[in-house]
């Protein structure tokens, strides 16, 4: 009975609706990834499983450099368990409105595409869990709610089965 259950959570997990950049644009406002990261960037966040428990929180401190082409993220994380972790971002603009990067533990490469107030990035990483490593696909989904402040909800896979999610709101410093 029990993995019957488990079945049918992994079916529901995987039917559960997720943003798209076509869906109707709820404010005037564009999101330019190298203007909003440049400079000082503090994020707080928290990752939870598919059933909605909270599992890790964290704060970020995040230093963004634009060089006209390239933006590199320093991302300093603090867990509330006093760990810490520093991941560096480099992200290349592909293209008016397109991304790519990569970061230590990021398997090939990580895409973006922005479009209005939003910005979707999907990449596979290991990522470093108190055991060892996890290897897991995110789908991030970015939305500028006002100049300072940005919404991330990051959808995570392992598998092709979600697993759980991120949510993480960003202000400029």
């Amino acid at each position: 009975m029990r993995l019957w259950a488990a079945a049918i959570v992994v079916v529901l997990a995987g039917c559960t609706g997720k943003p798209a950049l076509e869906d109707e644009k709820l404010s005037t406002r564009n999101l330019n990834l190298e203007e909003f990261f440049e400079g000082k960037t503090v994020a707080y966040g928290q990752f939870q499983d598919i059933f909605g428990t909270v599992r890790r929180r964290f704060e970020v401190d995040i230093t963004g450099t634009w060089d006209g082409e390239t933006l590199t993220l320093i991302e300093d994380f603090v867990y509330e368990d006093k760990s810490t972790e520093q991941r560096i971002w480099t992200l290349v603009k592909t293209g008016g409105d397109t991304w790519r990067g990569t970061a230590p533990g990021v398997i090939g490469e990580a895409f973006g595409k922005e479009r209005g107030d939003t910005f979707n990035w999907r990449y596979t990483i290991d990522l470093p869990v108190p055991d060892g490593t996890l290897r897991v696909a995110f789908d991030d989904w970015m939305w500028l709610l006002t100049e300072d402040r940005l919404l991330n909800r990051a959808y995570m896979k392992r598998f092709g089965v979600d697993i759980g999610e991120v949510i993480i709101t960003f202000e400029k410093v």
